[in-house]
């Protein structure tokens, strides 16, 4: 991968409160200061906003956490962001997300063993990132099983996570190095 297109910043660049922030985060992750935050910490007032709606998402979501990373590594698979696919592979261990989940969640929808929840959700994932559009049948399915509130949650924390990829892409985000030194 290619160096970032704008360098992650210390606390000179990201101010004092987002630089603390940066560093707590890292070691939720067990790596250093997720470059996602000391990226687009780099925006400051822009930062702040992104950070509260995404947190109205993730972790703050009415979705279980569980169901909210395997969504967030479905988008990640799909737009082939290795960072958010890290980064959130990392989160969603702490959310019950296994190994064998991280396989099946490359492999989509057709895969063995998701309950009916997650295959659902699964399959939102793909229409919504590769047409940017539900069909009718999805929509109703996904209504079946949410209400209005939830559905607006499901949609929009795919296309959030969708959005996200294609900035850390962008701005060619390498995953975060780990902090025990096992690897990425």
């Amino acid at each position: 991968m290619n160096a970032p297109r704008i360098a992650p910043g210390g606390v000179r660049e990201l101010g004092l409160p987002i630089w603390t922030f940066s560093r707590i985060a890292g070691r939720v992750t067990d790596t250093e200061p997720p470059a996602i935050f000391t990226t687009l910490g780099r925006g400051r007032g822009l930062f702040w906003g992104w950070l509260h709606f995404a947190g109205k998402l993730m972790p703050g979501g009415t979705l279980p956490r569980r169901q909210t990373e395997l969504v967030i590594l479905r988008v990640a698979a799909l737009r082939d962001c290795a960072y958010e696919f890290e980064h959130h592979s990392l989160l969603g261990r702490r959310a019950g997300v296994s190994a064998e989940d991280l396989v099946r969640v490359r492999e989509g929808s057709g895969a063995d063993r998701w309950s009916e929840a997650e295959q659902l959700l699964m399959q939102t994932a793909e229409e919504l990132v590769t047409t940017k559009d539900l069909s009718d049948a999805t929509w109703e399915r996904l209504r079946g099983a949410y209400d209005e509130r939830g559905a607006l949650e499901v949609v929009l924390l795919i296309g959030h996570y969708d959005m996200l990829a294609t900035t850390l892409m962008t701005l060619r985000l390498s995953p975060d190095r780990r902090r025990s030194g096992r690897g990425r």
